[in-house]
């Protein structure tokens, strides 16, 4: 696959080794604007924005995924395999599952369940488990820790249903184990590990699937500063691996 690819319009050089990839455009434009010096845009495809800039002297990129997994699919995808992409940080909103979790609260995904069937095309003949970067996950970790960030660690739920006809979709889930729902982390999982690359989800709670507990559009934007934090200095702690 050659670039610029139909999604991304950029030089290999344009990326950082490590990319933050927020589902929401406008939280990209964000992290690149409150968090990053020197940002500069370097896609704008389909309103897709992406930036480099520098965080505490460490090159970073942060560019959105959009929503689901046929979208993250197809911009980890060409991240890892065309620009040279090596760490990937979804930083995204999920849906707590899990009683003792509340708003803001982080959920570190060890591992993504899934109801897709992204993982048909590997032809495995079995059920494959996407598992997190364990390099990606300890340093995130001890950010977290060093922060004073409220986080779990464990399973996330990628639905490929936001809005499920099935109301009891979730109890299932939630009585195994899974900490909260989202709709990326196992495309993002399953791309690193068929290209060797690395990958973890970073979550902030937006709301609770059964509580009624929920931030609004432009909160999920803006205020999820502990889990933009500790994603930037994940990333700058894994540049010195």
């Amino acid at each position: 696959m050659m670039y610029p690819t139909p999604h991304i319009k950029a030089e290999p050089s344009d990326f950082a080794k490590t990319v933050l990839m927020p589902g929401d455009p406008r939280r990209s434009e964000f992290i690149a604007k409150h968090f990053l010096e020197d940002a500069r845009l370097i896609n704008d495809v389909r309103g897709v924005k992406g930036y480099t800039g520098t965080y505490r002297g460490t090159r970073v990129s942060v560019m959105a995924s959009g929503m689901g997994m046929p979208s993250m699919g197809i911009y980890s995808y060409e991240l890892f395999t065309v620009f040279g992409v090596e760490n990937i940080l979804r930083v995204g909103s999920a849906g707590a599952l899990a009683d003792h979790l509340h708003l803001r609260d982080l959920v570190f995904g060890m591992g993504a369940c899934t109801n897709s069937a992204y993982a048909s095309q590997y032809g495995l003949g079995g059920t494959f488990a996407p598992i997190a970067s364990y390099e990606l996950l300890t340093a995130a970790v001890r950010e977290a820790e060093a922060v004073g960030a409220r986080y779990s660690v464990g399973n996330l739920l990628s639905s490929d249903v936001f809005y499920n006809a099935n109301a009891h979709f979730n109890d299932p889930w939630h009585d195994m184990g899974c900490l909260a729902v989202e709709m990326e982390a196992a495309a993002l999982y399953m791309n690193a590990a068929k290209t060797g690359k690395r990958a973890l989800a970073i979550c902030a709670v937006s709301d609770h699937i059964y509580r009624e507990e929920a931030l609004d559009a432009d909160a999920r934007e803006t205020s999820f500063t502990d889990m933009i934090t500790v994603a930037l200095n994940t990333a700058y702690a894994v540049d010195r691996l």
